[in-house]
């Protein structure tokens, strides 16, 4: 293997073409330098420069070689820069879960883009996930952390609330109810409701359907749709009503029109899922910012 430290030697005769200048820059005397560049002619098996008694010159093989060994060495230079980075916690890789509503919000672009601009040296990896399946996602370590509107159903994932969003009607623009400035569950019931599938353990869902129960209104079930794009495509042709978090809102699709609830308490919690055990620096950060995020709201 080369020895890195020959390699800064060349290089630094190779910027020079004077032994002497290039000994002076490494903090060494001139023979020593000398030998170091024998030895490593050595180990190549050609000449790295022509030397005479008044000027010094890369030999072809010399030039051929030259930006392979820059290249090496500032690759070791970056390798130390990123070490340097891993190690306070500024850089690495952190997975992000979350379920489709929650994407649609300003506090989750607001926080990917301070968590990018304060940590640019940090890979985010989004991955869209059913609330069902995230907390064992962030259990087993898929996910460092989760977005989610369902609590985790297991120990091994703490859960701290981010607070609650207001739910809103998404309804056919075409419908009565599209004429009035609020709407009530009791109009809503008169409807089919599109929800998520009920094997999709969304937790959209259970806030609608105890919402429901709360105000004993019947839940006529409707067609479904496993993103929340699908949901309003299906408001938008007619095929029920739905309840969507106010974020939702920014999905300003033809033949939908949104309305205020009635009931002030129709909401949806909004959570954040973390391991309970394992420690991860650049999971903290973003809830810092998440927390920055909604103070500053």
């Amino acid at each position: 293997m080369l020895d890195l430290r020959k390699l800064r030697y060349f290089l630094t005769v190779a910027e020079e073409l004077h032994f002497g200048r290039a000994a002076l820059r490494l903090h060494l005397a001139q023979p020593p330098l000398t030998r170091q560049i024998s030895a490593l002619e050595t180990e190549l098996g050609f000449k790295l420069f022509d030397r005479t008694s008044r000027t010094v010159s890369l030999t072809a093989q010399g030039r051929s070689f030259l930006p392979y060994a820059r290249g090496v060495l500032e690759q070791v230079e970056l390798a130390q820069v990123i070490a340097g980075k891993l190690a306070a916690g500024t850089a690495g890789q952190l997975a992000l879960g979350y379920v489709s509503s929650i994407a649609l919000s300003d506090l989750f672009s607001q926080a990917i883009q301070a968590f990018a601009q304060r940590l640019p040296d940090v890979q985010l990896t989004l991955v869209e996930c059913a609330s069902g399946s995230l907390g064992a996602q962030v259990a087993d370590g898929r996910m460092d952390i989760g977005l989610s509107r369902l609590l985790p159903h297991t120990a091994d994932v703490h859960a701290l609330s981010l607070g609650e969003e207001r739910l809103v009607a998404a309804v056919s623009s075409d419908s009565p109810l599209a004429k009035l400035a609020q709407v009530s569950l009791t109009q809503l019931s008169a409807y089919p409701l599109i929800l998520f599938p009920a094997d999709y353990g969304s937790g959209l869902n259970q806030s609608i359907e105890h919402l429901y129960r709360r105000h004993a209104q019947p839940l006529r079930a409707g067609p479904t749709g496993r993103q929340i794009t699908s949901i309003i495509a299906l408001v938008a042709a007619a095929q029920g009503v739905a309840l969507v978090p106010a974020c939702t809102q920014s999905l300003m699709n033809k033949g939908v029109t949104y309305r205020p609830l009635v009931e002030a308490d129709a909401c949806a919690q909004l959570l954040v899922l973390t391991p309970a055990q394992r420690k991860n620096v650049l999971a903290d950060a973003f809830l810092a910012i998440l927390a920055q995020v909604l103070h500053s709201r």
